[in-house]
């Protein structure tokens, strides 16, 4: 791979790329959604990252071209090449994806719309439309507004064909209720729905097979990527409208987008150099539940899973005693748990809404008289806030480790109104919280900026201290003793090491068997709850603990056969537009997780070091390895090698720096493999129980699911589930030790000067090591500027006089 890379570069393309300029007015777009003392800030780390970036090129050419012509390359250069290319290649930023997360109605679209500065360019849900798969909304340097929409690959309709086929599938031996029944299930509405969207009317009564040799009503591209471009905001929004949201089922007049509407898994939207939201911020309109094609579910739970920022999205009239709203909130927190968010906020939407008659006749806090609806409003806002950051803060405690940040945030709650954003007729732009919102997203972008110029500049000086020492032959007699001791002791923190993460994940050992012993004791009842419809005379969901078992039925046992059936075809799992989210396999795995919650986070969590966290163990490590660094080069002799302890000391940082991402993306496998073993063991009664048709299906289903699920507990399914989840951990800890053992000893071998050669001649890049010497000495400079910039303006926002509301009517 190095001859091509050297290839590359004689042909002079290599770099291009990276050391390119932005033309100063394009880095000044970049910034227009931030107030000037932000700006000024971003500017400073964007100049210290560009002259970083330019330095690591020219430092790597001049190292290729130095061995271009070598038969051999001693391994340390390699490893200081690789890592060079890697800093070059590494993005500016990773994208902060900030999720909305909501049932159909709840204002995703109005209040995206809001805060992006367009009415009306996502569709509003309303009375025959909603927004009907993920749209992550960004903005770029393109000069023009641009949508890619993704479709399902040829495989994955297949997949999703045949299940919606298998779905309808239904033998003559039903009686005549009994069909009119099974017609009327949401399963199936769903599934025909589909069906004559893509195929046509009657496409619902044709076998797979003949749906395979059918051709769809819409043209469907080879490339499987639809985009979309237009000079104005407007423009794009009509193009894109009949893609992502979906009209009634009764409706007859579909036009040629929204009949490929089955087949759409998400859509990217990007808007050109937005002065209000940033390059760098994703938002995503997520729908409050999954959906029955596999790829898309999986998505669905990826893209929660990824958001770094869950705002749950809840209509002022829902938000007090939900179910849908409970239900979401719930999953948000499960994606703290098993993904990357580390923040979740409730937005209270449409909050301008309120009828001041009743409102003031059910008034029960406050001496202070009403004057008019904006003063009724507020006063709402303000006790609604107070209640529900009350109620969330109680449910995170109970779920996350009482040192998680997002426990310390003071704000959980934000009350929004985007009619009054747009209108003002109530309330001014500051009191409807769009503003806040948008303040939260700047600061929340800034301050990783913050950190990732921090470590890029922090690292690539390590980088350049090493590769200037390598013409260096001072000192080298006594080096081979200093680092042979310096490896003994790697291997003793090793080991250490290793026990300690053997004593952090020891803590989910008690609360995970509890957690067994109370899932043995009760899937039986929680079972039962799942398959016996809500009360049709009461309507009511059946619960248990906090979670919505069955949604909410407004016929009973009615049209419940397909459903089931949906369930069974899935492996226990049913998403649809218009249920709630049905999970047999996390229903009964609910008891485990309620005791292994506060554990689990507990693990993961960073922050206040305590015996159960995991990364303290890891920073532990990492200084007791740079003490040591800094001991042996006082005492043995670095004192004209400060080179070697500061590379080596640097590097440690960069390598175990790396291994948060490689635990955050194992964390999700951990946390699911409870229900994923479960589900791989129920998987042959689920399948037996699809096939299941004719006379009284629905009941014969259920004996088939209660005997499977019973016979897999005698089996041991959850003790199964339990070793599972212990072999994952197991395998995490074996994945930090070896990647710790690996990148230190070539980190070592590359800062030994014996061996394999590694100190050959090669150019002088002296001036590069000073240019970055000055760079880094330049990060505290640009930290204190940035702190003192942010206190002048807080301290002139406080002097400055608040602005008046609307007119009081």
């Amino acid at each position: 791979m190095l001859y091509h890379l050297c290839f590359a570069l004689v042909d002079g393309d290599l770099f291009k790329e990276p050391m390119k300029k932005r033309r100063r007015s394009d880095r000044d777009q970049r910034f227009r959604a931030f107030p000037s003392v932000e700006q000024s800030a971003l500017k400073e780390y964007e100049k210290l990252e560009s002259r970083t970036r330019r330095v690591l090129s020219n430092t790597y050419q001049k190292l290729i071209q130095c061995v271009f012509l070598d038969d051999s390359i001693p391994n340390g250069l390699k490893y200081l090449i690789n890592r060079l290319l890697a800093l070059i290649e590494k993005p500016s930023l990773d994208p902060i994806y900030i999720g909305l997360f909501g049932s159909t109605g709840a204002g995703k679209s109005s209040l995206i719309n809001a805060i992006i500065q367009q009415a009306m360019f996502l569709p509003v849900s309303g009375e025959s439309i909603c927004t009907s798969c993920i749209v992550q909304v960004s903005s770029g340097c393109c000069e023009q507004y641009e949508a890619k929409i993704h479709l399902l690959s040829d495989q994955e309709w297949k997949e999703e064909l045949k299940n919606l086929t298998k779905l309808l599938h239904r033998t003559e031996e039903l009686g005549r209720e009994e069909a009119d029944v099974w017609d009327g299930d949401d399963a199936v509405e769903e599934a025909v729905w589909k069906l004559q969207m893509l195929y046509g009317n009657g496409a619902e009564r044709k076998t797979y097979e003949e749906l395979l040799r059918a051709k769809p009503k819409g043209k469907i591209p080879t490339s499987r990527i639809i985009t979309l471009k237009a000079e104005e905001a407007g423009e794009l929004s009509v193009k894109l409208d009949p893609y992502i949201r979906t009209k009634r089922r009764d409706w007859d007049g579909d036009s040629a987008e929204t009949q490929i509407w089955p087949l759409i898994k998400h859509v990217e939207v990007t808007l050109p150099k937005s002065e209000l939201i940033p390059e760098g911020v994703v938002l995503v309109d997520i729908p409050g539940t999954g959906d029955f094609n596999s790829k898309r579910d999986e998505m669905w739970k990826k893209t929660i899973d990824k958001c770094s920022v869950i705002w749950v999205i809840s209509d002022i009239e829902r938000v007090s005693g939900g179910r849908a709203h409970e239900d979401l909130l719930n999953e948000s927190i499960k994606a703290c748990q098993r993904g990357f968010c580390r923040d979740v906020a409730l937005v209270v939407t449409k909050t301008d809404k309120l009828h001041l008659l009743e409102y003031l006749r059910e008034r029960k806090v406050g001496n202070q008289a009403i004057q008019n609806q904006r003063d009724a409003v507020l006063e709402r806002n303000e006790m609604i806030k107070l209640q529900r950051n009350r109620i969330l803060k109680e449910k995170l405690k109970r779920k996350l480790p009482a040192d998680s940040k997002v426990l310390e945030a003071s704000n959980l709650v934000y009350t929004v109104s985007a009619q009054e954003y747009w209108w003002q007729a109530l309330l001014t732009e500051e009191e409807t919280e769009i503003p806040k919102l948008r303040e939260y997203i700047r600061r929340r972008l800034l301050e990783k900026k913050r950190r990732m110029v921090t470590k890029y500049v922090t690292e690539a000086f390590g980088l350049l201290l090493l590769t200037d020492s390598f013409n260096c032959t001072e000192n080298l007699p006594n080096e081979h003793l200093h680092m042979s001791g310096l490896r003994r002791f790697v291997e003793e923190k090793i080991q250490l090491l290793e026990k300690a993460i053997d004593q952090c994940f020891a803590h989910i050992a008690q609360p995970l068997q509890e957690g067994v012993r109370n899932a043995r004791t009760s899937y039986r009842r929680i079972l039962g709850a799942c398959l016996v419809v809500s009360d049709p005379s009461r309507g009511k969901p059946v619960m248990f603990g906090e979670v919505c078992l069955v949604p909410k039925r407004s016929r009973g046992n009615q049209g419940f056969h397909q459903t089931l059936k949906a369930v069974c075809l899935k492996n226990g799992i049913y998403a649809s537009r218009t249920l709630a989210r049905i999970d047999l396999n996390e229903a009964i795995t609910q008891p485990i997780y309620d005791q292994i919650d506060p554990v689990f986070g507990g693990i993961f969590r960073t922050g206040t070091p305590t015996g159960s966290a995991l990364m303290p163990h890891i920073d532990a490590f990492k200084h007791s390895l740079q003490e040591k660094m800094t001991e042996i080069g006082i005492r043995n002799g670095w004192k004209y090698d400060s080179y070697k302890k500061s590379f080596l000391i640097q590097e440690i940082s960069a390598i175990l720096g790396g291994l948060e991402g490689h635990i955050l993306r194992k964390k999700r496998r951990i946390y699911e493999s409870l229900t994923s073993s479960v589900q791989n063991d129920l998987k042959p009664c689920y399948e037996e129980a699809a096939q299941i048709t004719g006379k009284k299906a629905c009941e014969r289903m259920k004996d088939v699911i209660r005997r499977g699920v019973d016979r897999q507990v005698a089996e041991g399914m959850f003790e199964r589930a339990q070793e599972r989840m212990q072999h994952q951990f197991q395998q995490l800890k074996h994945g930090i030790t070896e990647k710790v053992k690996g990148s230190i000893a070539t980190m070592l071998t590359l800062a030994s000067s014996q061996g394999d050669g590694l100190y050959k001649e090669l150019a002088d890049v002296k001036s590069e090591y000073k240019e970055m010497e000055k760079l880094h000495r330049s990060l505290r400079e640009v930290a204190e500027n940035a702190v003192l910039r942010r206190g002048m303006q807080d301290f002139l926002l406080r002097m400055s006089p608040s602005k008046a509301g609307p007119p009081r009517t």
